[in-house]
């Protein structure tokens, strides 16, 4: 896998131009969405941060008895800053201080929602298996150190911050989850969201640290429209996505942190699947670079022992509940992503597609009952 491709937009653009790749775009894309506008300001702290910065407007049709419901939501993938190897708050702290710096640049292009990417304060060194000293970056949801720097930044710009981080739950005996904080514009903390599904699949077996939530599907209500997180390897779990859909959710977020040689081609479909299937936003962030850990680890998959789980890609992408999607972030580059979304085309999709009529769920709910107990089997036909 080659670390320095850049992204297949910058590709087809390279090899393809004119009405040639406007088709080519369309029928992997959808739509072709316009450029937003933002100000020169946000511009400059891109460029002098070295970030990317790309914005897209997201359209519905006119409504004769609704007028549009936009909203801006920027997603923020980005590196760890200094080597693994660093004590723990100078490392995120270090983080701290670049987000702050993307925060800033997001919220003068006009976001009002903003998502980071899975574990954001720290490296992902969950796959070490090492509990020390990563452990040590876990904090409180509620008034931990990244919760009163986000919150603000929150009052400051008026926007929803989406914080995921690793959890300790002074509230329950310490206990340490994978946990999403939802920040509101007030700076208040409006509530959490925990991982539903936990991976055990070669370095990424994280059952060491945190288990699989036990907080549901939870949707927030917030200023600008109501928002749902799943959570990484959640994403490849229909049904979750679905329960937050049923639950309400208009924009449902994935924050993630995966590598290239385990899941790339499945990135670009799943999130965008979701967003088909349950009519709504979906955006997809995941972390960017190659974190490399003081000892060397194994997988019990049989490979040799090694001290980074690989390349981290980036691509943080939106996608629409039309099909349609934008570009993806830098495979190699932090960025900030924003798309000013009207949130009418959720239920004009879902008049035109239908999908959530025709979902038939008490058929499934019950199949999925009776599959539970194999004692029970009424589809297998047997001869009498």
């Amino acid at each position: 896998m080659a670390q320095n491709f850049e992204s297949v937009e910058k590709a087809l653009a390279e090899k393809l131009e004119g009405v040639q790749l406007d088709e080519v775009t369309r029928i992997l894309y959808g739509r072709k969405y316009p450029s937003l506008s933002i100000p020169d300001s946000a511009t400059q702290l891109a460029s002098t941060g070295n970030f990317q910065l790309s914005a897209y407007t997201i359209s519905a049709s006119p409504e004769q008895t609704r007028a549009p419901r936009l909203v801006r939501v920027a997603a923020i993938q980005n590196s760890i800053v200094l080597p693994t190897t660093a004590p723990i708050n100078a490392q995120r702290d270090a983080i701290h201080q670049r987000i702050g710096e993307m925060i800033e640049a997001a919220a003068q292009a006009g976001a009002n929602v903003i998502g980071l990417q899975e574990a954001w304060t720290m490296p992902f060194a969950f796959c070490t298996r090492e509990r020390l000293p990563w452990t040590e970056f876990a904090e409180s949801a509620l008034n931990g150190p990244t919760t009163a720097f986000l919150s603000k930044l929150a009052r400051k710009h008026d926007i929803v911050i989406i914080s995921p981080i690793l959890e300790r739950d002074e509230e329950k005996d310490d206990v340490i989850w994978n946990t999403a904080v939802v920040i509101s514009h007030t700076g208040h903390v409006i509530g959490r969201s925990r991982k539903n599904h936990i991976p055990r699949v070669g370095d990424f077996n994280e059952s060491s640290y945190y288990m699989e939530s036990t907080l549901g599907h939870p949707v927030f209500e917030t200023k600008y429209g109501r928002i749902a997180i799943n959570i990484c390897y959640g994403r490849h779990h229909p049904q979750n996505w679905m329960m937050y859909g049923l639950n309400g959710a208009e924009i449902i977020f994935n924050p993630s942190a995966t590598v290239g040689a385990l899941s790339e081609p499945l990135w670009g479909i799943e999130a965008r699947n979701a967003a088909i299937a349950n009519h709504v936003f979906t955006v997809a962030i995941n972390r960017v670079g190659t974190e490399v850990f003081p000892n060397e680890f194994t997988s019990g998959n049989g490979l040799p022992a090694h001290k980074d789980f690989g390349h981290f890609y980036g691509s943080s992408y939106i996608a629409a509940p039309d099909g349609s999607r934008t570009p993806a972030l830098s495979r190699v580059q932090e960025g900030v992503l924003i798309a000013e979304l009207d949130l009418n085309l959720c239920r004009q999709t879902k008049d035109a597609w239908g999908f959530r009529m025709t979902n038939r769920l008490d058929l499934y709910a019950k199949s999925f009952t009776q599959a539970a107990d194999p004692e029970y089997r009424p589809d297998i036909r047997r001869e009498k």
